[in-house]
């Protein structure tokens, strides 16, 4: 539960710096990191693919219904 949170939130970290670089041609990650080649940036661009395609399994999971609580 922790980890798809985890990899959800940097999916959309990284689909929000990708809208950014699209929209307005700045990357935020490169921005903050030191480039596009620099050592931070390329972990960070790392760890938002990898999330991304955890993410993937997301789609195929089977969910389970919500239990109703009695309040009686």
């Amino acid at each position: 539960m922790v980890l798809d949170k985890t990899a959800l939130t940097l999916a959309i970290v990284g689909a929000l710096n990708w809208g950014s670089v699209g929209l307005f041609g700045f990357d935020l990650v490169a921005f903050l990191f030191g480039g596009q080649t620099g050592a931070v940036s390329r972990v960070v661009y790392t760890l938002v693919g990898l999330a991304g395609l955890w993410c993937i399994t997301l789609l195929f999971r089977e969910t389970e219904p919500f239990e109703s609580k009695d309040h009686a």
